[in-house]
């Protein structure tokens, strides 16, 4: 689920609690057991709600008047990030979470587009800041391992969170955090204090959230997983947060031993490398007992269960709050939830609206209807969607009409793409930019990589669309291999042939190995940089020239009994010259 992260349907703000999380900072105040974690440093719930407000008043003597209160932090995951999440609730402003992974002229679009007052940084990122022209003046770069931070705080370090003379209601801005969208430049979601309250109040009831648990924060704070369902739900419970700079999968196990930690968020690729670790006797030898995340899937999960006795909990939820979905004991395997009482969630066509028929699904779980079943998930009822910063257009396209007549006004279209089963619950499909149609028959690449995900040499599988030079689409994959495994195209084909959810189109008609796939900074697979390296790539490519699903069908999938053989020099020629008598060449591009 690109540019999603895991919240269950936030409540009614107010009816658990707090209804601002600057109430929940200055809960904090007074509590004298640990509350953040960070290598051999332990800040009480009280340390860390004072810190929070000597940041707040920092905050307010530096913001120039008639400034956007916006707060941009440049960190990786170290105890100044949730100290100054707290001082911007306890200020009224907002957090934007700066990407350290964007570069020059992007970094610089993402610190001035968010309007951001402050730039709080450390020094592993001044390079980056280095000659960018930052909107942001030097006296308003805050370097937090600076000595001159402290410094520049000790005027402020008696301030207490009730001190504070701003008044944060539900409605102030909490959040500005950037989508990974495929196309453009990342849109700023807006959260508010309300929603980012009552996410962190519902998941905590959701969970189970108990004071003595420690929520492992591994996934970067810069995006909406970390913060949403993992910060805010320790803060609504009263919980501890333990910090990893930047997830390390080799150090996975020895810091949940070392902090106690019971529970983590992730995200698929972060599964994927856990279970890539050598295993060992004491695996299970460990507090943890829950993480919350998804896109691990069904096989990665149950792996995962069996190997750590941790079991994994897919979730959905946008990360702009337009829809989400709800687990209940009795969901299938394979399926995310039902949606939360009073949600008006379907499944449509993407470009009429209209419902699709429910999923029909064989006796093991084997979609038999995916054509007509998997369409665009909306939301169209009630929807916590708060808008993106300073692009109107963006907004509306997310609560746009479909055709003439406005068919789907007003609705929140989350781009993701889902099927419902006839008992009501949603199974997730992939992204409306993962949809291939091979051979006029619509697929959806998640429910490709489910399969492919069984194939045992694989650590990890990406499918995606490669233009097909006639019509349509190809179906692509990229495999990575575990350490030392060379490709056989022979026992790939004898393991398609003996699963029983490949459908007649879904077999891969160009293979790309490697040793790991790319990945986005928040640990997902980066398949828009899959689809535009396309079959032009270093690694080795395979693919099926001649043994289509049919004569004459140019995207079909290959039968069983076929194989797969390396593509040379002189088959991407051949077939280059079929995309130009087409006039199919510009698609490669794209």
């Amino acid at each position: 689920m690109a540019a999603t992260t895991i919240t269950t349907h936030p409540k009614t703000p107010g009816a658990d609690g707090p209804t601002t999380v600057a109430e929940l900072i200055r809960a904090q105040w007074g509590d004298h057991r640990p509350g953040v974690k960070s290598g051999e440093a332990t800040l009480t719930h009280h340390e860390a709600a004072a810190g929070a407000a000597a940041r707040a008043a920092l905050f307010g003597d530096l913001l120039p008047r008639g400034a956007e209160p916006h707060i941009g932090v440049l960190l990786d995951n170290v105890p100044e990030y949730p100290l100054w999440l707290g001082a911007a609730a306890l200020a009224g402003a907002a957090v934007a979470g700066i990407n350290p992974t964007r570069r020059g002229p992007e970094l610089a679009r993402d610190i001035a587009h968010t309007d951001c007052a402050v730039l709080i940084t450390e020094r592993a990122h001044l390079p980056l800041l280095a000659g960018l022209g930052l909107t942001v003046p030097p006296e308003r770069v805050l370097v937090v391992d600076d000595p001159a931070h402290r410094v520049l705080l000790e005027p402020y370090e008696g301030a207490r969170p009730d001190e504070i003379t701003t008044t944060p209601t539900p409605a102030s801005r909490m959040l500005l955090y950037f989508t990974s969208g495929s196309t453009g430049a990342p849109k700023a979601a807006i959260c508010t204090q309300g929603r980012l309250a009552a996410a962190g109040h519902s998941l905590a009831g959701y969970l189970g959230v108990r004071r003595d648990d420690v929520h492992y924060l591994c996934m970067p704070m810069f995006h909406g997983n970390a913060v949403i369902a993992g910060w805010a739900p320790a803060l609504a419970g009263g919980a501890a947060v333990a910090l990893r700079r930047r997830f390390s999968a080799s150090a996975f196990l020895p810091d949940v031993r070392r902090y106690g930690a019971t529970y983590f968020t992730y995200v698929g690729r972060a599964v994927q490398y856990l279970l890539a670790t050598p295993p060992a006797p004491d695996d299970r030898d460990h507090p943890l007992r829950t993480g919350f995340g998804t896109e691990a899937g069904t096989v990665d999960a149950a792996r995962f269960a069996e190997r750590f006795g941790v079991r994994l909990i897919e979730g959905y939820g946008s990360s702009e709050g337009g829809a989400a979905l709800q687990r209940s004991p009795d969901t299938p395997p394979g399926a995310i939830g039902r949606p939360a009482p009073g949600d008006d969630l379907a499944v449509v066509d993407p470009d009429t609206g209209a419902e699709l028929p429910r999923a029909r699904l064989a006796a093991d779980g084997r979609l038999l209807n995916g054509d007509q079943a998997i369409g665009e998930l909306v939301n169209r009822g009630r929807s916590s969607f708060e808008g993106y910063w300073r692009n109107p257009e963006a907004t509306a396209a997310r609560t746009r009409g479909r055709q003439e007549g406005r068919v789907g006004a007003g609705w929140y279209w989350t781009g993701d793409l889902f099927f419902r089963d006839t008992e009501g619950f949603f199974h997730f499909a992939g992204r409306t930019d993962d949809r291939l149609r091979v051979d006029s028959e619509n697929l959806a690449a998640a429910m490709i990589e489910n399969i492919l995900a069984r194939y045992a040499p694989a650590t990890g599988v990406a499918v995606y669309a490669v233009p097909d030079p006639v019509a349509g689409d190809q179906v692509m994959a990229t495999l990575a291999l575990r350490d030392g495994a060379a490709f056989d195209p022979e026992d790939f084909v004898a393991f398609l042939a003996t699963q029983p959810d490949l459908g007649t189109k879904m077999a891969p008609r160009f293979l790309r190995t490697v040793a790991e796939l790319p990945v986005t900074a928040t640990s997902k697979v980066h398949r828009v940089a899959l689809r535009r390296t396309g079959f032009h790539c270093p690694e080795p490519v395979w693919w099926t020239p001649m043994g289509l699903g049919r004569p004459g069908a140019a995207g079909a999938a290959a039968p069983a009994g076929s194989s797969y053989r390396r593509f040379t020099g002189e088959d991407r020629a051949a077939l280059l010259a079929g995309y130009r008598a087409h006039d199919r060449a510009h698609l490669l591009e794209r």
